[in-house]
C-alpha cells in the first residue's frame, strides 16, 4: 500500500472503469465527500495491470490504497485482473472492491472466489450511485485499518510476471 500514515491522510484510489458516465459520477462522489483523495482512472484491464505494476505510461504511478474494479472491461476483464492481482504476493495486499452493474450470482461468487474484498452493484439512479461511492469511501478510507504495503521500501513491484 502507499505510505498513508493514517485515515486522515489522502489516499490513492485506482478506478478501473470503461464507462465515462460512471467515471464522472465516481469523481463527483469523491469531490462531494470533500476528502482529499487522489482518484486515478484507467479504462481497461490491461491498463489497470500496467498501473499496478508501474509499466509503460504508468512507470511513476503510486501503489493505490484501494482498487475499484468494474468486471465488464475491454482487453482484459475484471475477473482476469482480480486473478492476476491476487496471484501476486505484493499486489494481493491491495484491497479490491468490485464495483459493477452485474447482479448475477455467478459474478458475485466468482469475484469472492478470486479474493475480492467486497462486491458492490452500481445503482442505476445517479444519486444512489453517488451515495454508494461516498459510503464506500467512508468505510474503506476512514473506518477500517489496512495493513502496510509489504513491498521493498514500501513500493509496489515494478514488473509483472506476464510482461
Amino acid at each position: 500500500m502507499s505510505e498513508r500514515a493514517s485515515s486522515s491522510d489522502p489516499a490513492d484510489i485506482l478506478l478501473v472503469e470503461d464507462n465515462p458516465g460512471d467515471v464522472r459520477l465516481t469523481k463527483e462522489a469523491f469531490e462531494d465527500g470533500r476528502i482529499a483523495n487522489t482518484l486515478h482512472v484507467v479504462n481497461d484491464g490491461v491498463e489497470a495491470l500496467d498501473f499496478l505494476y508501474r509499466r509503460g505510461d504508468h512507470a511513476d504511478a503510486p501503489c493505490p490504497d484501494i482498487v475499484l474494479l468494474d468486471l465488464n472491461l475491454p482487453r482484459k476483464d475484471g475477473d482476469e485482473v482480480l486473478e492476476e492481482i491476487n496471484s501476486d504476493p505484493e499486489l494481493s495486499r491491495v484491497p479490491v472492491v468490485v464495483l459493477t452493474s452485474s447482479e448475477a450470482q455467478e459474478d458475485i461468487v466468482r469475484s469472492y472466489e478470486l479474493d475480492a474484498n467486497a462486491y458492490l452493484t452500481k445503482p442505476v439512479d445517479p444519486n444512489k450511485f453517488i451515495d454508494t461511492v461516498k459510503t464506500l469511501q467512508t468505510f474503506w478510507l476512514s473506518v477500517i485499518r489496512l495493513p502496510p504495503y509489504a513491498g521493498e521500501n514500501g513500493l509496489p513491484p515494478s514488473t509483472g510476471e506476464n510482461e
